[in-house]
């Protein structure tokens, strides 16, 4: 794996290169990870003239989890209260002779910016923006499969708890139930904080778990994720609670599940963002719902929950093969609840068979 770092560094070195600057300083901690694998909290990430330098607050710790840095990129930890880790690498970059940083303006505030000039006057500051962003956008297939065995996890997960009796218990209770299983079998830890919506809350996208009990006749739906040696993805489904479902509910279900059947089935490398927004809102714009949409479709997964690119009507660019995405249409009335589907997949040329779906739990309406 180390060669991969060193790859992806090397990426990074010659666009910075190509913009006309010595060195780049990589502070936000998702980006710091994906060119220096585990590092220990608060690291920052020199890319200088003659040496790359993991910058450290501390020695790593030997959580096994968590990793251990790239074995070939270099430690510089900080004595005790050695300050912050950002104004000593722009010291570091100063030292191998650099006039210049691009740093992470979009992560750093301003007052860290403030010491980083204050650290090193002599260096011109300019502004690496996304760049390690866009080099994530594209995973290999080291990055799938993490993302692969996170996907298996939540499945797990989910189909243990549709196996247990709902009725009555608290939707925060099912919500940490279901996080206690995704580390039972194997995760780091939850994607994101689990939603389990019930009632007239079911179908809220982002619904913080409350204190309502499931009833009979109850719409539940579930949002979970796993992460998996950092690699985050996302699954979401809807139930009914009881042995039959109201029409209402049924002709509701059926037509989110045929927005995101719509919008899974144009996932393919080439294929606008937009357009993949636009062919699941199409779906549900047309029977009404407009009003009761989500502002987007779906997004990126990886070291993040929530990724370039993003699946919405204002969207930019087109989807490359080997990019994560997530297919997540749903609506919510009020008063009423709803439905969300949700699914992680990876965009897949046709010639490999289309979309890869890593979440496989079913989709159909399940009466628990």
């Amino acid at each position: 794996m180390s060669e991969v770092y060193a790859t992806r560094r090397s990426r990074l070195r010659e666009y910075v290169n190509a913009a006309g600057t010595a060195a780049a300083l990589v502070t936000r901690p998702a980006n710091v990870r994906y060119l220096a694998a585990a590092a220990p909290q608060g690291s920052v990430l020199l890319l200088g003239r003659r040496e790359d330098l993991l910058v450290c607050a501390g020695p790593p710790d030997d959580r096994p989890y968590e990793g251990r840095p790239d074995e070939h990129l270099r430690l510089h930890v900080l004595p005790a209260n050695g300050g912050d880790t950002g104004a000593a690498a722009a010291g570091l970059a100063v030292a191998q002779g650099a006039d210049s940083l691009a740093v992470e303006e979009h992560h750093l505030t301003v007052a860290r910016h403030r010491a980083l000039g204050s650290a090193a006057p002599a260096l011109r500051l300019t502004d690496l923006g996304g760049a390690v962003e866009q080099l994530r956008v594209v995973k290999d297939e080291e990055e799938i499969s993490c993302l692969r065995i996170g996907a298996e996890i939540a499945d797990q997960a989910l189909g243990e708890l549709l196996e247990s009796i709902l009725v009555g218990r608290t939707e925060r209770h099912l919500a940490l139930e279901l996080e206690r299983r995704l580390v039972d079998h194997g995760a780091d830890g939850p994607a994101f904080p689990t939603s389990v919506a019930t009632g007239p809350h079911a179908g809220r996208r982002g619904h913080r778990p409350t204190d309502r009990r499931v009833e009979e006749g109850d719409f539940l739906s579930v949002c979970l994720g796993a992460t998996y040696r950092g690699y985050r993805c996302e699954i979401g489904r809807t139930f009914v609670i009881g042995t039959s479902p109201a029409d209402w509910q049924i002709e509701l279900y059926d037509l989110v599940f045929a927005a995101q059947r719509a919008g899974r089935e144009f996932l393919a490398p080439g294929a606008a963002c937009r357009d993949v927004d636009r062919a699941a809102r199409q779906v549900l714009d047309s029977a009404g719902y407009a009003e009761a949409l989500p502002p987007m479709t779906g997004h990126g997964v990886g070291l993040e929950i929530e990724e370039d690119p993003q699946l919405a009507p204002s969207a930019m660019g087109k989807l490359d093969a080997c990019v994560p995405v997530t297919v997540e249409p749903g609506v919510h009335l009020p008063g009423r609840g709803g439905v969300r589907i949700d699914d992680t997949l990876v965009v897949r040329p046709e010639a490999d068979g289309g979309p890869e779906l890593l979440t496989i739990t079913t989709k159909e309406l399940l009466a628990l």
